[in-house]
């Protein structure tokens, strides 16, 4: 039951516009960099750059997810706590109002507003895109954040409960912040890498399957099949083949990161994206959500059902 009620929140009034508690994760998450990482990285060994990625990480998630335990086994708070931080582990809303934003922009002709929006939701540089490459990068982000802002968070929330949702979205974050493949954080950001692998693994499918269930499934599956393998994430790759073979439209291919020129893998099928692809793929999120919500509605009746 608290599923759909955090959904409908988050449908409601989105991410909170002041004060949210990712944003000061956020802070913590530096603070605890500047601690952990060591002032001379070139003199110390892989083995101990990883140990102190995975002591930083260790020390940020547990208490946080302990402290979500613990307040959801409280009588009083047990009924609020799951909702609201639920509520604030999905970014459905948030991320459907980014991609509006640039949709909008594309349908009334203002390609510099959509290519700076874009900009908003994609690692990428968006300066020089044209129409249909704002386009494929605002619904690549749909589709992939679908998985690691919406999807993975209710899977976590079904198995473990809300320190399910916490423990996730806190390691999302900071695979955001430290999951690049760089100097700095190659070696330090390993365990926050690896890990979020490990928690997307089982959603990325199921989010996979989802979109295919709500699109076109024959095409989604052989774009899975046969593309996924070639995507350089283990997790993006099904999520975003099979996505964009249930829409029908071509994604993947070049793009510019960091100033770098980085050849990528076709993903999809059938003709290039156009704004009126942005508004089907956030449906295509957005009907997999309340399908998720029906299901998990559905499954807690029949449970209460066979115990009453």
């Amino acid at each position: 039951m608290f599923l759909p009620i955090a959904l409908l929140l988050d449908r409601l009034l989105g991410e909170p516009p002041r004060w949210h508690p990712l944003v000061g994760f956020g802070r913590l998450v530096k603070a605890m960099e500047r601690l952990a990482y060591p002032a001379a990285p070139e003199a110390e060994p892989v083995w101990r750059m990883r140990l102190r990625g995975a002591a930083a990480i260790s020390l940020l998630i547990l208490p946080f997810t302990l402290l979500a335990w613990a307040l959801s086994k409280l009588p009083w708070l047990g009924a609020i706590v799951p909702i609201v931080l639920l509520y604030l582990a999905v970014g459905a809303q948030s991320l459907a109002q980014h991609a509006e934003v640039v949709r909008k922009a594309l349908a009334d002709g203002d390609l510099a507003l959509a290519r700076e929006r874009v900009g908003w939701i994609v690692s990428r540089d968006t300066s020089e895109l044209d129409e249909a490459g704002v386009a494929r990068a605002t619904i690549e982000s749909v589709l992939e954040n679908g998985s690691d802002a919406v999807f993975a968070a209710l899977f976590w929330f079904l198995v473990l409960g809300a320190p399910g949702a916490v423990l996730y979205r806190l390691s999302n974050t900071l695979d955001a912040m430290w999951g690049y493949k760089n100097d700095r954080y190659l070696h330090f950001g390993w365990a926050a890498a690896r890990f979020d692998d490990v928690l997307n693994y089982v959603p990325a499918r199921l989010t996979a399957v989802t979109y295919l269930l709500l699109g076109k499934a024959a095409d989604g599956w052989r774009c899975w099949r046969a593309q996924a393998p070639t995507w350089y994430s283990p997790n993006a790759g099904p999520v975003m083949a099979a996505g964009a073979g249930a829409l029908g439209v071509s994604l993947g291919g070049g793009a510019r990161y960091h100033g770098q020129w980085k050849e990528r893998p076709p993903l999809g099928c059938g003709p290039t994206p156009t704004h009126e692809d942005i508004g089907r793929a956030v449906r295509l999120v957005r009907r997999g959500m309340w399908l998720w919500a029906a299901l998990s509605l559905a499954a807690a009746i029949l449970i209460g059902a066979i115990h009453a």
